[in-house]
């Protein structure tokens, strides 16, 4: 079975690669310099540090798989197109109004650059997955765990 393309934007992708090159050739080698002190100051039986840095290590090559796999299977947001649709799509950036009055943006992004914090939310996302194909003017009912939100389009760009 292929494996699912990942929508991602080109700034989302650069990201990535970044972190990917980093990881490869300075947390890396950063890590083994760790384990190799480690197994200098003591035998590596209830060797504390040694541990700690094993753990590192596994953590740092499981996230360049992961990395690896994400950048193999990009498939890149044509943000120019999602800029001139009418329709909220990847790589849109919609303005909501609440219940509440308050209005909000989020630009619509794959799941692997996802920072709703950042307003970046994924397209997977129960918000992202109820604005998609819906056009300025449109309500959306989202259902979250602490209720029904409701929020109108006032702008696509």
């Amino acid at each position: 079975m292929p494996d699912k393309p990942v929508p991602l934007t080109k700034e989302g992708l650069a990201k990535l690669e970044k972190e990917l090159e980093y990881l490869r050739t300075v947390r890396r080698q950063e890590v083994a310099e760790r384990i190799h002190s480690a197994k200098e100051l003591a035998s590596t039986q209830n060797n504390a540090e040694y541990e700690d840095a094993k753990n590192d290590q596994a953590f740092v090559e499981g996230r360049i798989l992961t990395l690896e796999k994400i950048i193999q299977n990009a498939e890149l947001i044509n943000e120019e197109e999602a800029h001139r649709s009418k329709k909220a799509r990847l790589g849109s950036k919609v303005t909501v109004l609440t219940a509440k009055g308050t209005k909000e943006t989020y630009t619509i992004v794959g799941s692997a650059e996802a920072e709703p914090k950042e307003g970046r939310i994924s397209n997977e996302s129960p918000v992202g997955r109820a604005l998609i194909g819906k056009g300025v003017g449109d309500a959306v009912h989202v259902e979250a765990p602490a209720g029904v939100i409701r929020l109108t389009i006032t702008g696509i760009s």
